[in-house]
């Protein structure tokens, strides 16, 4: 039997104090019930740990020996339980979240301002990789959450949709493509056209929707960075096409988008998980700022 924190509180008390009555007072416990404390404790180990042959109480030398490690007992207890009530009260802590870099860029960063100003204790870290990339991080367990497109046959993982992206046609200012409330994906055919990273799940959507309307795409160059097609469109090299989140990264450089449409084409884009992994607090509360800020942009 291992003893008890009330045990090991008497003993530490009556050791420091040598007095019954003073122990009593300095931890609220009855003497009657400090003696028990005592009795029982010494039961559990095998033998004194205070010479009663005075009125003073004194230490035996296995008392005197176990006295420091009694106190660091009692220390690491107290530790243990501030440490869990910072966590639960989200005083301190981390959080590590996978996105795809659309969602990094174009909904993340209020999320996270949000968050900081919320609980400035908690470290926060971002990883804005591909969709490959996300589910593996989560389900290694060095992201807490991802955020990408539904997993593609993955019965570990858990995905929760929270907003829908659409892809537009990115283009110059000045190109014939924006003069239409809207464009086709046929549409694109036949303009000079910059890629985008061709392991991105927005590079295998388009390269899919152009094969079903049955029009290749003269493609110019690939770019892996979402920031360096719009520079690149900018300069008038050629259009592209993003999803309409991403735009916010690259909105003022000499560019715009027109919605792509026939087919129009929605993106679900959630929260992916470890199944039957709980999330700690602080995970759990920046899972429900990041919904909550999906809704507003999703309306």
């Amino acid at each position: 039997m291992n003893p008890s924190i009330r045990q090991l509180d008497a003993f530490v008390a009556v050791a420091q104090s040598r007095s019954l009555a003073e122990a009593s007072e300095r931890i609220h416990l009855s003497q009657p019930a400090i003696s028990i404390a005592l009795r029982k404790l010494e039961e559990t180990v095998g033998g004194a740990l205070f010479s009663r042959s005075t009125r003073q109480l004194t230490l035996t030398p296995e008392g005197e020996a176990f006295l420091p490690v009694a106190i660091r007992l009692l220390h690491d207890w107290t530790d243990a339980f501030e440490d869990l009530d910072e966590l639960f009260s989200k005083k301190r802590g981390k959080v590590s979240v996978a996105a795809l870099p659309t969602l990094a860029a174009g909904l993340l960063p209020d999320v996270i301002a949000a968050f900081h100003d919320r609980y400035p204790r908690i470290n926060f870290a971002l990883h804005d990789v591909l969709a490959e990339q996300v589910n593996m991080m989560v389900r290694e367990g060095r992201a807490d959450l991802g955020l990408s497109v539904p997993p593609f046959e993955s019965e570990d993982l858990a995905f929760e949709p929270v907003l829908e992206d659409r892809y537009v046609a990115v283009c110059p200012l000045g190109h014939p493509l924006l003069e239409r409330p809207e464009v086709t994906w046929h549409q694109l055919a036949g303009h000079p056209f910059i890629g985008i990273n061709r392991l991105s799940s927005s590079r295998q959507d388009i390269d899919r929707i152009m094969a079903e309307v049955g029009e290749p795409l003269d493609i110019i160059c690939d770019a892996s960075q979402i920031a360096t097609v719009g520079r690149m469109v900018a300069a008038g090299v050629g259009i592209s096409v993003l999803p309409k989140l991403s735009f916010r990264q690259i909105a003022g450089h000499g560019i715009d988008y027109r919605p792509l449409v026939s087919p129009d084409v929605s993106r679900p884009l959630g929260i992916v998980q470890r199944r039957r992994h709980a999330l700690s607090t602080a995970a759990a509360a920046l899972r429900e700022m990041i919904i909550d800020a999906a809704r507003v942009k999703d309306a």
